[in-house]
């Protein structure tokens, strides 16, 4: 009995791994809320970026607000390589970076690491 409960919770254990890394665990997009002739998305930062996908009006000014609420050193730093932004999240702190809406297309960032990632999307 106690062979078969433990190739049980072996085989459980072996499915969850296999589902955690070769999933596919996407957050919907979020599109910026608009206010007046301006647009603003918020982002939590606590094991990645929730949401990972936010989506902005080409031609509105945008503004994304990030909130660090993890503690590790790699969460710490958030990097626009096409925008050429790189910037240093306090924890549990609001903080707002500007995007430039003028070109339309998909745009990638990440952490400090690049080991999590985001998208922006402007449309």
């Amino acid at each position: 009995m106690d062979k078969i409960l433990i190739a049980v919770a072996a085989l459980l254990i072996i499915g969850f791994i296999v589902w955690w890394f070769f999933g596919k665990h996407e957050d919907k997009e979020v599109t910026a809320e608009r206010k007046g002739s301006s647009q603003n998305v918020n982002v939590v930062v606590n094991g990645g970026y929730k949401p990972s996908t936010v989506v902005l009006k080409k031609g509105v000014p945008a503004q994304i607000t990030f909130k660090r609420k993890d503690p590790s050193s790699c969460l710490e730093q958030v990097v626009f390589p096409d925008f050429g932004i790189s910037e240093f999240l306090p924890q549990n702190k609001d903080h707002v970076i500007s995007i430039d809406t003028t070109k339309a297309g998909e745009f990638n960032y990440a952490c400090g690491m690049n080991m999590f990632h985001g998208k922006v999307v402007i449309k």
